[in-house]
């Protein structure tokens, strides 16, 4: 899991925040019609569950990807995790990774963070060949990362790439819940003058806080691991009524 720069974020993504009162089910609907790609079509077809699902009915799938680097631009995806959730079980059976080929140069600096070697994408498969795989590994379900941005950006420009279009969908990002959970502990003038700083909402620091166990960073399964059980604790302790609904914590 790399971290976006200031510049990257600069540019607007197409998959925008929704805010809760947004239409997710129309939205599909409207993407079915339009969308040529085949497995894309029948992604949208499937359709999304409704803003007033409870959170702990919800299906999810905690995603994360490796890159070549920080710029969807100019960099690309080397590897991508995923696994199929809700917020009482982790399905480690249905979890997916694959090692990709990517579409730009494997920078020495991208290896040293991840450890995805010259000779891991040599005979790898490209993004197009395992995409109808990751969409329906998507379907129906709620996507859930650690700062989303990356996972969005990352996945729209390959597809943009491949087949022309790009896809949409809500999305639970749990460095945002934190962020959110973390306001009233945010640094403050007083917190200043007694050196305290502002809570670190990586995923590493995220975790400690919920006292959840250390995991090696920058592989895309154990990242997306690492994301999906983040969530569990988030909503265990912040969210206690399993009535509330989906669309309180999904953009």
């Amino acid at each position: 899991m790399f971290y976006l720069d200031k510049k990257a974020l600069q540019d607007t993504p197409n998959n925008k925040p929704a805010g809760k009162g947004f239409n997710w089910t129309g939205e599909f609907a409207k993407r079915q019609k339009q969308a040529k790609y085949p497995a894309l079509k029948h992604y949208y077809a499937q359709g999304i569950i409704s803003a007033d699902t409870p959170i702990a009915e919800a299906p999810l799938v905690a995603l994360d990807f490796e890159t070549t680097g920080l710029n969807p631009k100019t960099d690309s995806i080397v590897s991508i995790g995923l696994v199929a959730m809700t917020v009482k079980r982790i399905r480690c059976q249905e979890a997916q990774h694959w090692i990709i080929k990517p579409d730009t140069e494997l920078k020495t600096k991208s290896v040293v963070i991840h450890g995805i070697t010259h000779s891991d994408v040599a005979d790898a498969p490209s993004f197009n060949r395992v995409l109808d795989e990751l969409l329906q590994h998507l379907q129906g379900k709620v996507v859930v990362a650690h700062h989303k941005d990356i996972e969005v950006r990352f996945l729209n420009s390959a597809l943009k790439h491949y087949i022309g279009e790009e896809i949409v969908f809500p999305c639970i990002d749990t460095m945002a819940l934190e962020a959110r959970f973390s306001r009233t502990i945010k640094r403050t003038f007083l917190r200043s003058l007694l050196g305290q700083k502002t809570p670190s909402i990586r995923l590493t620091d995220c975790r400690s806080r919920y006292r959840l166990p250390y995991y090696r960073q920058h592989n895309a399964l154990t990242d997306a691991l690492a994301c999906a059980e983040l969530l569990q604790a988030q909503v265990a302790s912040h969210y206690p009524d399993d009535n509330a609904p989906i669309s309180a914590i999904w953009s």
